[in-house]
């Protein structure tokens, strides 16, 4: 059972990195600019950020084990990303325009979790997914889980065989824990986030990668955080609270807390944070995002563990 020192930190982490996104786009910060149009050259430079805004915001909405005041915020800032992509339309028009992208559906997802609904994108994607094409594409395996699991959050047919998509991942072959590197150790944070849908469904992960991870997991941990991959060491943090039981202690949340700032920024690694706000934001807005998801699923797999506790006895 998670002990209280780690809910307390986990929360405070969390709630500071929230404040310091929410300010941050009060102030500008990470606006599409008016000049923006739908074919653009680099996606991930506008949908990317709005849509981890998004993602972060949602979870918050979804597990209800925030504060009001928090609550509010994640509302706000759904507001905001909403009304940058045009209340969807953006995403539409990209869709409608690169048929086989799927930056549009992934982005989605996020908000229509919170009760952000397109009916015609909906209507488009559902006529999208029926084409070959749309599932030939060839991306990553844990890519591929990511589209999978955004078609399931948005409530889209043809799901796939999600066994199949986890074995054909880096962590469904469940490798030599001295083979991961930075790459890999990406690979299967997402791997996790996407099988069981940011901690939703903690049994969507396979039996065997579950064990793989719980055996490993403290170990990646400390190696991340030794070389101040903070950024990482938040990801497998979320791996954590997303597989059930935690497999880490107090030592992640203890070491992200000591380098978080005081206006909530918390650093990707160890290279100095560059000064100007807007340089500062681009590049560590990720790892903000991060914590706030980390330690909100982590609450939320306390609390409900306690809740079930309580209705056993």
């Amino acid at each position: 059972m998670t002990d209280t020192h780690v809910l307390a930190t986990a929360q405070r982490l969390a709630a500071r990195a929230l404040a310091w996104l929410h300010a941050s786009h009060g102030d500008g910060l990470g606006r599409i600019p008016d000049t923006t149009v739908v074919d653009l050259a680099d996606p991930d430079d506008v949908y990317k950020p709005l849509g981890e805004i998004a993602l972060a915001a949602s979870l918050i909405l979804r597990d209800g084990v925030t504060g009001p005041a928090e609550a509010r915020t994640a509302r706000e800032l759904l507001d905001h990303a909403w009304g940058q992509l045009r209340e969807g339309d953006l995403l539409y028009e990209r869709q409608l325009r690169h048929f086989t992208m799927t930056d549009p559906l992934e982005t989605y997802a996020h908000f229509a979790r919170a009760g952000y609904r397109h009916p015609a994108l909906e209507d488009l994607l559902d006529s999208l997914s029926r084409l070959r094409a749309a599932h030939a594409e060839e991306i990553h395996p844990n890519r591929r889980l990511g589209v999978a699991n955004a078609r399931r959050v948005v409530g889209l047919a043809h799901q796939p065989d999600w066994a199949a998509l986890a074995a054909g991942t880096w962590l469904g072959a469940t490798p030599e824990p001295w083979a991961v590197n930075w790459m890999t150790g990406y690979d299967i944070t997402h791997t996790v986030f996407h099988l069981t849908d940011w901690g939703a469904h903690p049994d969507g992960l396979p039996e065997p990668m579950r064990d793989h991870v719980r055996d490993w997991l403290p170990v990646w941990l400390d190696i991340w955080l030794e070389i101040g991959q903070w950024d990482l060491a938040a990801e497998l943090l979320v791996v954590d609270a997303c597989i059930g039981e935690p497999a880490t202690g107090r030592q992640g949340w203890d070491a992200l807390a000591a380098v978080q700032r005081e206006d909530g920024l918390l650093p990707r690694d160890t290279d100095p944070v560059d000064e100007d706000r807007e340089q500062a934001f681009r590049d560590h807005q990720h790892t903000a995002v991060v914590a706030v998801v980390a330690g909100d699923i982590t609450l939320a797999r306390a609390l409900g563990a306690a809740a079930a506790a309580t209705a056993a006895a």
